[in-house]
């Protein structure tokens, strides 16, 4: 049997692009999941999620907006980092909104405090997972789904390049959950 895994879009629907996460898990509610696939729209509730992931998830996906510098609409997979800090491990993945995929090289743990996704909205992951850690609890996996936004200003419309995005994210969602259950397979099978 797999373990339960949760599925977190995050972000305000009412700054532009920062409702990436938001669109990404309401795509995904409608799609066909394994039963022991969650997928919330957590919006800006990080007490909410918290509490959520205390309640026994092996794996979480915070899908959310980062801005890293890239061109808008490019999407990163970073993996959570140990003592609660999020860092890029392995080998990167990368796509912008024409699917392409880069690899790119690892970066320090930390290296997300420094992105818009630390303030723009009061659903820090880093905090989410501090209040874990208080909580006595904690996801054996963490992982960011993050999009480069083009604005974050005031309104309720994605930008066109993350809006394309959308679909990219859907799919390395999907493609994270069938690692999960291929992991899940090999390892009962040893």
């Amino acid at each position: 049997m797999t373990g339960r895994m949760l599925v977190a879009g995050v972000g305000n629907i009412f700054l532009g692009d920062d409702g990436f996460g938001v669109a990404v898990a309401s795509r995904l509610a409608g799609a066909d999941l394994p039963s022991w696939v969650q997928v919330a729209d957590y919006g800006i509730s990080g007490m909410h999620l918290a509490y959520d992931l205390a309640d026994g998830y092996e794996t979480a996906i915070l899908v959310d907006t980062a801005q890293r510098g890239e061109a808008p609409g490019t999407l990163t997979v970073i993996e959570e980092g140990r003592r609660g800090r999020l860092g890029q491990h392995g080998a990167a993945r990368a796509a912008s909104c024409d699917s392409t995929v880069a690899g790119g090289p690892a970066e320090p743990a930390g290296a997300f405090a420094q992105t818009r996704m630390f303030d723009a909205h009061g659903m820090q992951p880093d905090v989410v997972l501090g209040v874990l850690d208080m909580l006595g609890a904690s996801s054996a996996r963490v992982l960011v789904v993050g999009c480069e936004p083009a604005s974050l200003d005031y309104g309720m419309e994605l930008s066109e390049p993350v809006a394309k995005a959308v679909d990219a994210a859907v799919q390395i969602v999907m493609d994270l959950i069938a690692e999960s259950a291929d992991k899940t397979a090999s390892s009962a099978e040893e």
